[in-house]
């Protein structure tokens, strides 16, 4: 009897069906993964030693360190929506192009900062052009991935990004082992090189259809009402970004807890980073084949909510357990609160491409990125009062936040969408699935029409 499983006697059907899996859904979309793992290989590489680097190097104090992030911060915030309205105007792919050259020749600069003052200028520059990469980025694939590849293309992406990161974190470390100031000095410049060649290869991807607005055109106002007065677009940001504290619950809650109130060793916290890191390279297309549309999107929404509530019903136990016990319990609710990670990031990407406006999508990124900012600033002061002081009714009050946030949710899609319709013409919404096809075909891949029949059905169809 035929099961569709490969057989474990026939490994070349075993090791043929692992490389598919492997394999990017399109040749566009391989070409992006290669993008999004250049600029995490710089960013990560850079990451890993900043801190020492600013310390040593820049010659800053810690508290100055963490006063000039919350500066570029603010300015970030401050900038999203006008750097979202300048890529509408002149088009995503030429804007990433050219956040990519900003943001190399600021890292560039990097070495011969030495005094607070041109840290805080750099960190403040360096967020502004990072913001409209940001928004490029984002109106770019979606504009130019078919609408049936676009969230299993941006799950591989996604995949590509972390390994980058990883490989990153790698180069960094090596770089730190060397107790070098040379070296040091040497790892902006190393993240300036693989940001010009990214922007490089960014200028060599096809053009998607907002890049081909004539310079009279451009100095036509985009008609339709702009993001910010979508409320539903405003509120399902808002509450993707109450979910996106998972982050705080990952990077900082679930650490301190550890540290302090669970008698597991501090090493658990390389095996727990570990863990996470391996999970959002191998699973993210697994976690994003199931959504489809909007209604799988809020379904994966309501599983991502169920992991995030799971993994604070779990560590809040480890606070009266002792051994092993603990030390498991705390790695399962690290691979829980990752779980929330992996689909909510499946559903953003529907929700992406969804419930924005085509004509506008850099503009509905850059305001995405504002009231998102709103939904989670406040998270890593309020969780880690609420688990650290509060003790198990913190943990419950966290979980409740998220609950209400999921119920909140599913009523903010609905107006958004409704927006959409009022609005957007029916049209103008054919064009935009049409024009994602035929930035596919320019780039050498099978369109949606041509593709193999023989493949499985796409997990961002529309």
């Amino acid at each position: 009897m035929t099961t569709g499983i490969p057989s474990l006697e026939n490994p070349e059907v075993t090791f043929s069906a692992i490389l598919d899996r492997a394999r990017p859904p399109s040749r566009l979309a391989g070409r992006l993964s290669a993008q999004s793992l250049l600029f995490a290989l710089g960013q990560g590489t850079f990451l890993t030693g900043s801190a020492v680097f600013f310390t040593q190097i820049v010659g800053l104090s810690a508290a100055q360190v963490g006063l000039g992030l919350t500066f570029a911060g603010i300015a970030a915030f401050l900038a999203a929506v006008p750097m979202g309205k300048l890529v509408d105007r002149y088009g995503p792919k030429k804007m990433w192009a050219v956040s990519c050259a900003g943001q190399a020749a600021m890292f560039a600069v990097w070495p011969f900062i030495t005094d607070f003052t041109g840290y805080v200028a750099m960190a403040v520059g360096m967020e502004v052009i990072a913001a409209l990469g940001a928004a490029a980025y984002g109106a770019y694939t979606i504009d130019v991935l078919p609408p049936d590849e676009r969230v299993r293309s941006r799950a591989y992406m996604y995949s590509a990004l972390n390994l980058g990161f990883t490989l990153g974190s790698v180069m960094g470390g090596i770089a730190l082992a060397f107790h070098s100031n040379d070296v040091l000095h040497a790892l902006p410049w190393f993240t300036a090189v693989t940001f010009l060649v990214n922007g490089v290869a960014v200028t060599r991807l096809p053009r998607a259809s907002h890049d081909e607005r004539t310079p009279e055109e451009r100095k036509v106002r985009i008609p339709g009402p702009g993001p910010l007065r979508n409320p539903g677009w405003l509120l399902t940001t808002f509450f993707a970004g109450v979910f996106w504290t998972n982050q705080v619950l990952l990077n900082v809650v679930i650490p301190l807890w550890l540290v302090e109130q669970t008698d597991a060793p501090r090493v658990v916290l390389a095996f727990l980073f570990a863990t996470n890191t391996v999970m959002c390279i191998f699973l993210p297309m697994v976690t994003s084949r199931s959504v489809k549309d909007v209604p799988t999107a809020l379904k994966a929404i309501r599983l991502s909510s169920a992991f995030f509530v799971l993994s604070c019903l779990i560590t809040l136990a480890t606070h009266d357990t002792v051994g092993w016990v603990t030390i498991f319990l705390v790695w399962l609710g690290h691979v829980a609160v990752t779980g929330a990670e992996l689909y909510l990031s499946a559903a953003s990407w529907s929700f992406e491409a969804e419930l924005m406006d085509p004509r506008q999508r850099g503009s509905y990124q850059g305001a995405a990125e504002l009231s998102g900012t709103l939904g989670k600033v406040w998270a890593p002061a309020v969780y880690t009062f609420l688990a650290l002081s509060w003790g198990a009714g913190g943990w419950l009050v966290i979980a409740g936040i998220i609950v209400i946030a999921t119920i909140a949710i599913h009523p903010s899609v609905r107006l958004a969408r409704r927006f959409l319709e009022r609005h957007v013409p029916a049209d103008v919404l054919a064009d935009a699935r049409a024009s994602s096809g035929d930035a596919e075909e320019e780039a050498g891949a099978p369109s949606p029409r041509q593709a193999d029949v023989s493949q499985p059905e796409s997990a961002g169809s529309r």
